[in-house]
């Protein structure tokens, strides 16, 4: 566990310096704030798993689809976060096949595996490092995947050189990252509302990690192109993120898996949170009925090949 320990406080430190506008480096009381955030945000991504794993659906099938994902094939899953997509895609490859997820922290790793053995699967396993340092052979997978990891990478370029140093020759790179969040409602709208509430910070550096860093056409393309890939394919993912669950249970998932608003919502006192929450549901109430939820989402899906 120290040497896990180590890692990630070597990860934090390199996320926290690409986003430094100056040459200081991170305190480590800043470096603990992270950790810590990582980990309250593990136990709620496993808490919401199941719906999360539901919402988001149309995306693992869609990074199957375009990395032509089969049977007996061996994948690697990049910011697997609590599970998914790897869980599903071992399905997908079968007992002949396997998937190794990896994840920067030990919290999800540890998330990852208990829902794996909860499901019985056995062509799983698992690996806590970073995009930037995979501890594999090269030329050691059919295909690699990321699912809503690359944005928050602090070096793309090093993370997505290693994705393709690990894939086998024509073994593909498929990743999916947010479109904009003017087109994405489960993101805006609550943005909106909380705005109302807490001071809201301006994003300094669009190229610091974050939710929609690749959300402009393009931009996630051009550095996988960067980094060697071949043949590359970009499209948009319109979808709907559905779930059977009510407006209060998406309010209860959606203020609990941000760190950041978990953050902001721990300043207000109860009389403005409820109102907050309040005036949050009423915003997102269109998108409910009584089979559940079903909000409007755009994805960039982006698919590279190995030379």
């Amino acid at each position: 566990m120290r040497s896990l320990e180590r890692i990630l406080r070597f990860t934090v430190k390199a996320i926290l310096n690409a986003k430094s506008d100056s040459d200081a480096k991170p305190s480590d009381s800043e470096i603990d704030k992270v950790l810590r955030e990582w980990r309250e945000s593990a136990f709620y991504w496993q808490k919401h798993a199941d719906t999360i794993r539901t919402m988001f659906v149309p995306v693992t099938e869609a990074l199957i689809e375009d990395a032509q994902i089969i049977e007996g094939e061996n994948v690697l899953d990049v910011a697997g976060g609590a599970g998914e997509p790897s869980l599903t895609i071992a399905e997908t490859v079968g007992p002949s096949g396997s998937v190794t997820y990896t994840d920067a922290a030990p919290e999800m790793v540890a998330a990852a595996r208990a829902k794996a053995q909860g499901r019985g699967l056995t062509n799983l396993t698992f690996e806590q490092c970073s995009a930037q340092s995979l501890q594999f052979e090269s030329r050691s997978f059919d295909a690699v995947i990321c699912r809503l990891g690359a944005m928050f990478f602090p070096d793309p370029l090093a993370a997505f050189r290693e994705m393709l140093r690990v894939t086998k020759p024509a073994g593909a790179v498929s990743l999916a990252v947010w479109c904009k969040s003017e087109l994405n409602p489960f993101s805006h709208l609550i943005t909106n509302v909380v705005a109302r509430y807490c001071e809201v910070q301006a994003e300094a550096d669009p190229n610091a990690p974050g939710a929609f860093r690749f959300a402009e056409a393009g931009g996630l393309a051009r550095i996988l192109a960067e980094a060697g890939a071949v043949d590359i394919k970009e499209r948009v993912l319109k979808f709907n993120i559905a779930a059977p669950i009510s407006v209060e249970q998406f309010w209860e998932m959606r203020s609990e898996l941000s760190g950041t608003l978990r953050e902001k919502l721990a300043t207000l006192s109860p009389s403005q949170l409820d109102l907050l929450a309040k005036e949050a549901k009423q915003a997102v109430s269109e998108f409910f009925s009584n089979s559940g939820m079903s909000i409007p989402a755009q994805m960039i899906i982006v698919t590279g090949r190995k030379r």
